[in-house]
């Protein structure tokens, strides 16, 4: 096979159809984009989790005057029985640490954290929990805690503050998932704009086609032109998604993100090592499908 030939025949081809090479770049960009956001934040989801799930305590609350809980407020008995059950063999073994906060101490935590809110003006210490701080070491065993826990005198609730991260990673899954939606739909538009763009060479070459036919030219040597049209312009367009990616990690990420929100472990720029190459081969795999089902199909005709 002339490869000096099968470059030139593909290089007339892009020459010819610059418009439609150019619309085959851009879909091709955008849709690959929206796939490396959508692995990005799949990978940041993941990241964030394992961040805060390992963070996340296990908060046994005791009973203030104002519960309704059975013998009013805990006292110290009940307490110390906490206390004690926490440092027991049957669960000692699943706890990192704990700590204690009292009233006075959970009203000086609650006034920083609603410094300047009129509601902390009207709360005084005996409304606010008195709290076992538990850290777990393994903190999807927090069910053992809430057993063992909540039925004992003096516990108003065991609450694991996982819970209050699953509706914020959700959104994000939603978000995410959303992303991958839309890029679907568009690797589909573009793998479309391709199969039509080489069906479109192949018609304005139909009489270089046919004269090819006659003197003994294999149906492979009439498609690898055609094919590597479509690779060449989806591999520009899958190399300008993997710029957008490693910008959007650097300069949104890294550059304003980590900068504002510093409590965050973000994705770094070493994810992009690994969506980079995926977009890359995405994009061919795409283009060199499509452009060999389009040409195959039109010298058949």
């Amino acid at each position: 096979m002339r490869f000096a030939l099968i470059w030139s025949e593909a290089a007339n081809g892009l020459r010819r159809n610059v418009s439609m090479v150019v619309s085959v770049i851009l879909v091709t960009f955008i849709s690959l984009t929206f796939v490396g956001a959508a692995i990005l934040l799949q990978m940041q989801i993941g990241q964030m989790k394992g961040y805060w799930y390992d963070k996340a305590q296990v908060a046994v609350y005791m009973c203030t005057a104002t519960d309704n809980c059975e013998g009013g407020e805990a006292n110290a008995e009940q307490i110390a029985a906490v206390k004690g059950e926490l440092q027991s063999p049957t669960l000692a073994k699943y706890i990192q640490k704990y700590t204690f906060e009292n009233h006075e101490q959970a009203f000086k935590h609650f006034k920083q954290q609603f410094k300047g809110n009129p509601v902390a003006e009207s709360v005084t210490p005996e409304y606010l929990n008195e709290t076992f701080w538990v850290n777990l070491k393994d903190p999807q065993q927090s069910d053992v805690l809430t057993e063992s826990l909540s039925g004992m005198a003096g516990v108003q609730s065991v609450v694991d503050q996982r819970s209050y991260l699953e509706p914020i990673f959700q959104i994000l899954n939603v978000a995410s998932y959303t992303a991958i939606g839309i890029a679907a739909l568009m690797l589909v538009a573009a793998a479309m704009l391709i199969a039509t763009t080489i069906r479109l060479s192949a018609i304005s070459r139909r009489r270089e086609l046919g004269i090819m036919r006659l003197v003994g030219a294999s149906n492979r040597f009439i498609r690898t032109p055609f094919i590597l049209e479509g690779v060449f312009a989806a591999l520009i367009g899958s190399i300008l998604a993997g710029a957008a990616v490693v910008g959007i990690v650097q300069f949104f990420v890294h550059n304003y993100l980590a900068t504002h929100i510093g409590s965050i472990a973000f994705v770094g720029i070493d994810a992009t090592y690994v969506v980079v190459p995926a977009l890359l081969g995405i994009g061919v795999v795409l283009a060199a499908v499509s452009a060999n089902v389009a040409i195959s199909r039109y010298l058949r005709i």
